[in-house]
Order: C-alpha cells, then structure tokens, then sequence
C-alpha cells in the first residue's frame, strides 16, 4: 500500500514510517513546513516522499492525499490554549477529510488517546476498556482531552457517513527515547519525584509496539469500524516503572511518595474551596483538579485483548526491555542526565491521561 503519514517527524510519526517500511509498504510523509527532515532516519529512503504541509490550511492537502490507499492520521496539538490546539487537532483533521473526499481517498486510521475516557464513574480498581464511557464534562478536563473528544466524532461521523473504512486507535502512555517520564506517576520537583500512589497500573505502550499496532490497523480489514485501546502486556504499577526509570538516572532523584487517597482528598478540599469562596473562577493547579487528577492517577486496570483479537497484535518488546532500549539509544547526555526535562509525547503529559 501506498500510505499517507501525518506527523511524520514527531515521536510517534517518525516510528509509524520505520514500520510501514519495514513491513513493505510506501510511504508520503507529512511534515511541516519548516521541518529539518535531513536527521530522520528514512530522509533518504527510496519509498519515502516528504510533502510539507500546514493542516491548519487546506492548501497542497488534496495534492498530497492523491494516489495513496490509506491516511494514518497521527499528527495532533499537544500544547497551547484551547484554541491552539483546536486548530492543530480539530481544524487539521477537518481539512484533512475534506481533502480525502476532493480525491476520494476513503480510508483512515486516527490516532486518538486516552484522554477521551471518563476517568471520574468507575471506580477504583475497574477496568477500563473500549466501551468505558467517555468524559461527560470535557470543560473540567485540559484542552488535550477537549479537542481529542471533538476529533475522534468528527471523524466517525465523517466516514460513517460517506461508507468509509475508518479506525480509531487510543493508545496509552507512549514512551521510548527522550520520552520516559509520564504524569501518571505524579509531579517532578526538582532532584525530587513527587509519586501519587504506588499501585496504580500504568497503561505504557513502547512506542515500537504501538506503532506495529497503528500500521497492522491499515493493513487488516478487520480493523474496519473498529476502536481499539494500544497498551502492552504486563503493565508495571507506578511504583515498579519508578523504580526502574530512577535506576536508569544520574544523580538518582529522590522519590517522595504521596497516597492516592491523600491526594484525592486534598484536589476535594481544594474544589470544594474553590467553589465557595471563588465561584470556581481560582486558577487551580491540574493536580488539584479531580477530574484531571483521576485522569492522572486513578487506579484502574487495562486490557489490550480486543485489539490482538482483531489483528494478531503481540507487543515485541516487554516494558522493561524496551526501557532498556530507549536509555540506550537516548542520545545526548550519558545516563539519563536529561531525564528531568524530558517530555512525555503521550497524552499524559501534563496531566493528559
């Protein structure tokens, strides 16, 4: 197949070219404008063309989309106010469709995100799969989750009804080099990890494996009208996950553990307060927000079973083996000197979850 990329040269973009290729297929990459392409590691790749776009315009869109069979749509707003990342998200993936329908291109696989579920119903311990509720109260979330909820309806509507083959794939907490640190395990402080519960299951996916996942969704049929959660086997608490990432740092950050009960009953208060004597207009931190704070920390459990069901999928590579792999091929600082500032490209940065 012929496949059309965006956010090619972002962290997950870059992974979802290298395994289209590897698994035979061209590939169009959608990068932007400005974008120093020479470092990706397929700059020079025979099955690679580059097409530089703004998704926020619609211009060269129905140029790039001609000819190919299928638009892995992975390219989304992480930072910004609500209205930047409206447009990167909303805007982008409306101009997007409506330049598959100018050269009838009907086929897509979207990259959504955790953030979409309601992280505030189920109860602690539950889990939570593809037909959890999704968030009812998207104003008491962050501009991630707002506008990935818009997006994922805006593109089922779009393809049901034009007769599309569509998926929607909302994976977990992405990591992989430079990428390893995640909101889920709490606040970074300095040399300090602020650790908000240590039971909690983290919902990781390598960054490999969820790009396996992305492409074998364009490939298999079965995939057709389906929505499917990307999360590895044998997921690590957040106590494990910390423990491992710490052993991986120099100097080691001291962790600070804080109860999940505490800590939902301090976002409480915090409302509460907040509500009484501000109206609810204080700037409150994300971690004392309960709604974002669940999204964050709430204990829950995972499954990935619908979408092996579906495609064969199987993670190649175990959490821990594929931390290994990330410290390993993180370039820059030795150890993970770096660690500290590094940024998570999951939706649980900033208490994306």
């Amino acid at each position: 197949m012929k496949l059309l990329i965006t956010g090619a040269n972002g962290f997950l973009g870059r992974h979802v070219v290298l395994e289209a290729l590897r698994r035979g297929h061209a590939v169009r990459a959608v990068v932007r404008p400005a974008s120093d392409i020479s470092l990706l590691p397929f700059a020079q790749h025979p099955a690679v063309e580059f097409a530089r776009l703004d998704l926020r315009s619609s211009r060269g869109l129905a140029e790039a989309c001609a000819g190919v069979d299928a638009v892995l749509h992975v390219a989304a707003a992480k930072a910004g106010d609500f209205y930047a990342q409206f447009a990167g998200t909303v805007i982008a993936t409306e101009n997007l469709l409506a330049a598959m329908d100018q050269v009838g291109v009907s086929h897509i696989v979207a990259v959504s995100s955790f953030s979409v579920y309601d992280y505030s119903r189920p109860r602690s311990f539950q889990r939570l799969d593809e037909d959890s509720p999704l968030e009812a109260h998207p104003a008491d979330r962050d501009e991630y989750a707002q506008t990935k909820l818009i997006q994922e309806q805006l593109i089922r509507d779009h393809a049901q009804g034009r007769g599309w083959r569509w998926t929607i794939l909302r994976p977990g907490v992405i990591f992989g080099p430079g990428n390893l640190w995640t909101a889920r395990l709490g606040a970074q402080a300095g040399s300090c990890w602020i650790r908000i519960g240590g039971w909690a299951t983290l919902p990781v996916t390598y960054v490999e494996n969820c790009a396996e996942a992305i492409v074998l969704a364009a490939e298999h049929v079965a995939a057709s009208g389906r929505i499917f959660n990307v999360v590895d086997d044998d997921l690590p608490t957040q106590r494990a996950y910390a423990a491992a990432l710490r052993a991986q740092c120099s100097p080691r950050p001291r962790i600070v553990p804080v109860a999940w009960t505490l800590m939902r009953g301090l976002a409480g208060l915090a409302q509460m307060s907040n509500s009484l004597f501000f109206r609810g207009q204080a700037k409150v931190p994300g971690i004392l927000v309960p709604a974002r704070l669940d999204a964050r920390c709430k204990p829950l459990r995972f499954t990935n079973q619908r979408l092996k069901q579906a495609l064969g999928w199987k993670p190649r590579h175990a959490w821990r083996e594929a931390l290994r792999r990330s410290v390993s091929s993180s370039s820059g600082a030795p150890g993970m000197q770096s660690l500290s500032v590094a940024k998570c490209d999951s939706d649980c940065l900033a208490g994306r979850a």
